[in-house]
């Protein structure tokens, strides 16, 4: 365990040497991803859809194109599905106002 935080901070600083702009852009995705639950965790039962479904799809396709940046399949197919189930239901949502 105490092994683990260097582990993290080199891991971000080699990411970050790498490409700072995916860096920069997963943590921001990343600060979304959180803003998004804490919203909808403070707004049960009734979230503000209208705002999370893009906050969802916007923090979904940055995660997709840092992994497709890694080469990573598993998660840009796993982001690339989420965008797609995200864009779908906000598209049914507004159908309903």
């Amino acid at each position: 365990m105490k092994a683990l935080i260097p582990s993290i901070r080199d891991f971000v600083r080699k990411d970050w040497q790498e490409s700072p702009t995916r860096c920069t852009l997963e943590i921001i995705a990343w600060f979304m991803s959180i803003g998004a639950a804490v919203l909808m965790g403070v707004t049960l039962p009734n979230p503000p859809w209208l705002i999370l479904y893009p906050l969802f799809i916007v923090q979904c396709t940055i995660f997709a194109w840092a992994s497709k940046t890694r080469g990573s399949t598993g998660l840009l197919a796993n982001y690339m599905i989420l965008v797609t189930i995200d864009t779908i239901a906000l598209g049914k949502y507004l159908t309903t106002l």
